[in-house]
């Protein structure tokens, strides 16, 4: 293995097993806003403890993704040392405000959340969860905004040396590939925290416990997951695909599995890429659809990986497709899936029907999946580009650190991620076990004191 590999390997690890934690975080941090709201508006003790039990949930979740970001922004000296050197000019600033604005407002409020209610106010209880979700999703957009660079360069200008500087940090920030990734990634992240919260709900009403909050739980996440099932299909990615088909042809050509050109060119549901021989092999296809989503006509011709530079394909073209295909194929389940329990819901019958009550349990880790696979897609669709049309990733990472070095912390990383990960479960089994804290639980402990 050479060491431009193992060094992709080493980040791609390090920034999946990270994104498990915020993309929770960023999800919950709106659904507590709503929980706390209707405490506040309506004085229900009980919503107002829904909103504390899902704030120690976050908690848990915010450290061990501080934890876990940190060795990623090492990464940047160490395995890519020359892609620092010549974009850190760019990428350096969105990265450095992520951690001076975003991470400091996000942590101070939820320490007054989590540990300061007796000590203030309802409103400025509210107030502490609002500013929690503005925190969390500025720093999800800085985050964004460094990767659509890499994506879509804009503003920006070449010195002779070769490192990269910012002309313009407004536009920087405005990237339109930027702004329709995080919508398109916040969407997924909503969909993560409402799954995760509707599972929980599910999982006390079949164990037969804490069926007023399970309710809660429930309300709340599938009306959340509802909508945000349906905006991560449109408009957030019908408007990003369509830019990406746009401004990355080979991505969306290795996405579908287009190896010709095609006018006219359909959608393949179902298939398995054939690299010897250019074609899909076992294909189920919409004809047309795919020239229709992207260029709203069923006539138009699509760019296929033949009229590309072989130099210029996606280096890992099945993974990219089957990366796109899972994700695609996962958030028409979440569909379907929040469709069928909203409608229980508002049939009142939703808390009897046993069948999706499990559905709702066991679809809980789907989402991960579905918002790692996304991220594959686009960070795959890129190559062979680190920055697109810029640098190859072959010219970025550090030729000094060696294949074994990488490998030997490569190694060391997923030993210590996994117990990190032991850790977290084991955390967040307590919490689920726990529950809401009751009023009597509260009693219980006054009187202890």
């Amino acid at each position: 293995m050479n060491a431009e590999l193992i060094h992709r390997l080493h980040f791609a690890f390090t920034v999946t097993f990270h994104y498990l934690f915020p993309q929770l975080t960023m999800g919950l941090a709106l659904l507590i806003v709503v929980l706390k709201s209707v405490a506040l508006k309506t004085g229900s003790e009980r919503w107002d403890r829904a909103a504390r039990f899902w704030g120690r949930i976050f908690g848990i979740n915010f450290v061990f993704g501080v934890v876990t970001g940190i060795p990623m922004e090492f990464q940047f000296g160490t395995n890519w040392a020359r892609f620092s050197q010549l974009s850190g000019g760019v990428i350096g600033q969105p990265l450095a405000m992520e951690g001076v604005f975003s991470f400091f407002l996000e942590s101070a409020f939820l320490g007054l959340f989590l540990y300061g209610e007796k000590r203030i106010s309802q409103t400025m209880h509210w107030f502490s969860a609002f500013m929690v979700f503005v925190g969390s999703w500025i720093s999800g957009f800085f985050i964004i905004v460094t990767d659509a660079w890499m994506q879509h360069p804009v503003a920006y200008d070449r010195l002779p040396n070769g490192q990269f500087e910012v002309l313009s940090f407004w536009q920087l920030l405005l990237n339109p590939w930027g702004l329709l990734q995080y919508m398109h990634n916040m969407t997924g992240a909503v969909i993560t925290g409402s799954f995760v919260m509707a599972a929980v709900g599910a999982f006390y009403l079949l164990d037969g416990r804490k069926t007023e909050y399970a309710h809660i739980f429930l309300k709340v996440g599938i009306i959340a997951g509802l909508i945000s099932s349906i905006l991560i299909i449109f408009p957030t990615g019908d408007l990003h695909g369509k830019y990406v088909a746009r401004n990355q042809p080979a991505a969306i050509a290795g996405m579908e599995g287009l190896y010709k050109t095609e006018t006219g060119a359909g959608m393949v549901l179902i298939g398995q890429p054939n690299p010897e021989t250019g074609e899909i092999d076992n294909p189920i296809v919409i004809n047309d659809l795919l020239s229709f989503l992207i260029y709203g006509t069923t006539k138009a011709e699509v760019k296929g990986l033949d009229q590309i530079p072989h130099d210029q394909w996606p280096t890992a073209l099945p993974l990219l497709y089957y990366a796109y295909h899972i994700m695609a194929g996962l958030g028409t389940w979440f569909l379907l899936l929040m469709v069928m329990a909203a409608f229980l819901l508002w049939r009142r019958r939703l808390y009897q029907t046993r069948l999706v009550l499990w559905a709702l349990l066991l679809s809980f880790p789907l989402p991960y999946i579905a918002n790692t696979a996304g991220w594959l897609t686009a960070e795959l669709g890129r190559q062979p580009w680190l920055i697109y049309g810029l640098m190859r990733t072959s010219e970025g990472f550090s030729r000094t650190v060696s294949a074994g070095n990488g490998l030997f912390t490569l190694i060391g990383f997923m030993g210590l991620y996994t117990l990190l990960g032991l850790l977290f479960t084991v955390l967040i089994y307590r919490e689920i076990s726990n529950g809401p804290q009751s009023a009597s639980t509260d009693a219980i402990a006054v009187h202890a004191h």
